[in-house]
């Protein structure tokens, strides 16, 4: 079972749909048994980064995280989720993350001021590191983006990137932990063929 987080911060319903479509059992919970009793752990999310860790701390989430991510077990943030597994945000003030991956999420600065905020819409994304969760895709492939702000990490961790007025870390991964910037469950086939990666690891 694939334990999609529940902490009142986004985009749990699109998440279970896309996971039923591929035909993995998904439950959207808070639960901590189980969480704790899940194969894989999804993360997703949308909006400010302060009250997304203020919500998992209220739910008592953030040690069951961290828990998970000790114990090997395979862990996927999707938008804010992924941006939640950094060290540290300046969205609205200086907020903690997770830590899981090491590096600060700041807001989009594009150098060509045509270019809008927030970057919404689809991207053309580089797939420039070998990752399991990017199997038997192509290099290169379009993936559906709505965000304000991004990770900014080690290139090591670095496994996808997309240009908007300037490089943009569209994926992440560190051991047994891997992000996504982009939204999979809206990126039609190639986002599905990507969850359907990472429930397959």
């Amino acid at each position: 079972m694939i334990a999609i987080i529940d902490y009142d911060m986004g985009n749990t319903q699109s998440v279970t749909n896309a996971l039923d479509h591929i035909g993995f059992e998904n439950e959207i919970t808070r639960d901590p048994d189980r969480i704790a009793n899940s194969e894989k752990i999804i993360l997703p999310g949308v909006g400010a980064f302060g009250t997304a860790m203020e919500r998992l701390q209220s739910y008592g989430l953030i040690g069951l995280l961290k828990d998970a991510q000790r114990s090997g077990k395979h862990i996927l943030g999707i938008c804010l989720g992924m941006q939640l597994l950094g060290t540290k945000s300046n969205e609205h003030g200086e907020h903690t993350g997770l830590g899981f991956i090491q590096g600060d999420v700041k807001k989009l600065e594009p150098d060509d001021s045509a270019l809008k905020l927030p970057h919404i819409g689809w991207n053309q994304t580089a797939l420039n590191q070998e990752s399991p969760i990017f199997a038997d895709l192509p290099d290169t492939g379009d993936f559906y983006y709505v965000h304000n702000y991004s990770l900014h990490c080690s290139e090591h961790n670095v496994i996808a990137t997309c240009q908007y007025g300037g490089m943009i870390v569209a994926a992440v991964a560190e051991d047994n932990v891997y992000g996504a910037q982009f939204h999979p469950e809206k990126s039609q086939d190639t986002g599905l063929s990507v969850l359907k990666n990472f429930c397959q690891l």
